[in-house]
């Protein structure tokens, strides 16, 4: 059984923090099955990534960037545009001084 989102988001989100980052859900979704975007920003390189779940054919989930640019304005278009197709999506954004997610899950760079 999987987590509801909210819970899972309050979980990043403390382990954001744990780990000195800054986050913070920049758009709030469907408190139970609402996807999820991550937006890491490394504020001394100024860049930033964006990572989005997916699911690979035998069905086990990872977290990949669903675009390759670091350009911040870019990433937020993204979400938007993401937003209009599914209203239900959570956008969730960490700055951190390393640039970390903090997903636990496997990431596909």
């Amino acid at each position: 059984m999987l987590l509801s989102t909210d819970i899972w988001v309050s979980a990043l989100i403390r382990r954001a923090e744990l780990g000195g980052a800054f986050a913070t859900v920049a758009r709030k979704g469907d408190a139970k099955a609402g996807a999820v975007l991550v937006k890491a920003v490394d504020r001394r390189e100024n860049r930033a990534r964006l990572f989005a779940e997916a699911t690979r054919g035998d069905g086990e989930r990872f977290w990949m960037q669903p675009t390759k640019s670091d350009f911040e304005p870019d990433l937020d278009a993204y979400a938007q545009r993401a937003a209009r197709i599914d209203p239900d999506i959570w956008v969730i954004e960490i700055e951190d001084r390393d640039g970390r997610h903090f997903l636990t899950e496997a990431v596909e760079d």
